[in-house]
């Protein structure tokens, strides 16, 4: 080979002398290339680790492919520093296990990030390891970080972790969630199981030597019962998907995978629960079986009015009233400041909200862009404001030096920040005094939207007072009809078309009609119909 065509590229020379080309990185480093059966071979020689090693692979019939390869390894040689020798021994082993398996060139930017990560260059990257480094450097609101969190160490971890990242396909996922339904079904099992031998304990008798001991083995078979665990549902397999759908979004951006299977995954959607109202007819169907019509279930107009009227002297009674008829989530009403409380002009503005996270609370910006708004009070909440204002400074000046000031307008005695799930808790106390049918607290400010509904108030009210970024959530979730509401609309709806006589309005108790003085569909109607918009709705 002509001293011409090794211009450029280390080479061992006709005459066997070696030609060197230093490396910027790599003290002792330099990089031949002979010919064996009309191909290339080029080597590169370093130094890692008080070791001398180096890095061959025939196969080239270009010079310009060889010397890709050849700057190729000398950029993965210089990633780790001279004096980095833990560095420099990692890459040298990753490229003898190249060479030794034939493998391709492993990519710069991705070796680089491994070594940075502390994680194994001669092991391919697992769904697990990634799944760790994504979280390690995700930024946003910290209860999507921890819902992220309890998806990767609940689900997806234990069940695909150990896969090589590059090697994740869709039917892995499919198998995953296929398993997870089949855990379902043990879990709804169990639970029964547990369920069914506390009701077997209950029918046990205290007294009686032989009662006592039964008793006691009852007792002894439950604790040996898995405890009461919850079924994966749709939604929560969609967020896991979306955890899992992200990350590997990550990982294509950073070049370590070009598809992302995640996305192709077929799941039950998850639907949202349709909001129900407390009828005479589900109140007896709960009192019954104990069964809730829906997830979530709205107090009628007549329930709330028994709820406020017993609660009227609670410390809390303003906060439940401003939720009930303005239609705050609970951080958001526990979150409250006077400095966005305008009670003279009767308005407050929603800036901020508490955020529980495990059991720790934080202060936050509203959940949406939109939940950031302002919202008008009725008379009845600004005077229920004003005395709760009024409570607050008697507290204020009883606990003296004592006083924890927050600045919140819903606080504890002493002024100290008002954790939400206490005010979760104090808001059961009150319904069940009272034996009303169980709604959530949030379930307060669908009974809000329900009301604004009914008094004739639109979607796109509704939307802005409830502080939604999509009206499809107002439509599809938070407005339930109330009964009476619903009635009078089918009426109005029924009187629009003309009839010859009304059926209903002529027959006597046997059934029969009794004659044909009917209203005609035509006279005054004393309900108006439903104009264009309300119809939609």
């Amino acid at each position: 080979m002509s001293p011409q065509q090794c211009r450029g590229l280390p080479c061992a020379s006709p005459d066997g002398s070696r030609v060197r080309l230093p490396t910027p990185n790599v003290a002792e480093a330099h990089a031949r290339r002979r010919l064996v059966g009309g191909q290339l071979r080029p080597r590169v020689d370093f130094s890692a680790g008080g070791t001398r090693r180096s890095f061959s692979r025939a196969g080239y019939d270009s010079l310009k492919a060889a010397q890709g390869d050849l700057d190729h390894v000398r950029a993965l040689l210089g990633i780790a520093d001279a004096d980095d020798a833990e560095g420099l021994t990692q890459i040298a082993e990753l490229l003898e296990k190249v060479a030794e398996e034939k493998a391709p060139l492993p990519d710069i930017e991705a070796t680089h990030r491994r070594l940075s990560h502390g994680l194994d260059l001669t092991n391919r990257l697992t769904v697990g390891e990634w799944l760790d480094m994504w979280l390690a450097g995700k930024k946003g609101r910290q209860t999507a970080i921890s819902r992220d969190e309890s998806n990767i160490r609940v689900h997806l971890k234990p069940r695909i972790g150990h896969l090589r990242l590059d090697r994740l396909r869709v039917a892995h996922l499919s198998e995953m969630f296929e398993a997870i339904a089949e855990a379902n079904v043990e879990i709804a099992e169990g639970n029964a199981a547990r369920r069914k031998a506390f009701e077997d304990l209950a029918q046990i008798p205290w007294k009686g030597r032989e009662h006592r001991a039964h008793r006691k083995v009852m007792k002894a078979a439950i604790a040996e019962m898995e405890p009461y665990r919850r079924i994966v549902g749709p939604a929560t397999r969609q967020r896991v998907r979306s955890t899992l759908r992200a990350a590997l979004n990550a990982a294509i951006a950073q070049q370590l995978i070009t598809f992302n299977p995640a996305v192709h995954v077929e799941l039950e959607a998850g639907k949202r629960p349709k909001a129900l109202v407390w009828t005479d007819e589900r109140i007896l169907h709960w009192e019954r079986t104990g069964e809730k019509p829906s997830p979530v279930m709205v107090w009628t107009p007549e329930h709330t009015g028994l709820f406020l009227d017993h609660i009227a002297e609670d410390r809390l009674y303003a906060l439940f009233h401003l939720i009930a008829f303005r239609g705050l989530r609970r951080g958001e009403a526990c979150g409250q400041k006077w400095t966005d409380t305008h009670l003279d002009a009767g308005l407050i503005t929603v800036a901020k909200q508490l955020v529980v996270d495990g059991w720790e609370v934080y202060e936050d910006d509203p959940k949406t862009d939109a939940g950031a708004r302002t919202i008008a009070l009725d008379s009845d909440t600004v005077q229920a404001l004003k005395r709760h204002r009024a409570q607050q400074d008697k507290d204020r000046e009883e606990w003296a030096s004592a006083w924890v000031e927050t600045g919140r307008v819903f606080a504890k005695e002493n002024g100290e920040m008002l954790h939400p799930a206490n005010a979760t808790r104090r808001f059961i106390e009150l319904y069940e005094e009272i034996s009303l049918p169980p709604v959530r607290l949030h379930d307060l400010r669908h009974g809000a939207a329900t009301l604004a509904h009914a008094a004739g108030a639109d979607l796109k009210d509704i939307q802005e007072m409830l502080g939604h970024s999509s009206i499809t959530i107002t439509a599809d979730t938070y407005t339930s009809l109330l009964p009476e509401a619903d009635l009078a609309i089918a009426e109005a709806a029924a009187r629009l078309v003309p009839r010859a006589q009304r059926v209903l309005d002529g027959a006597d108790s046997s059934g029969e009609i009794s004659g044909s003085g009917a209203p005609s569909a035509h006279a005054p109607l004393t309900q108006t119909a439903p104009d264009e918009r309300s119809e939609a709705e």
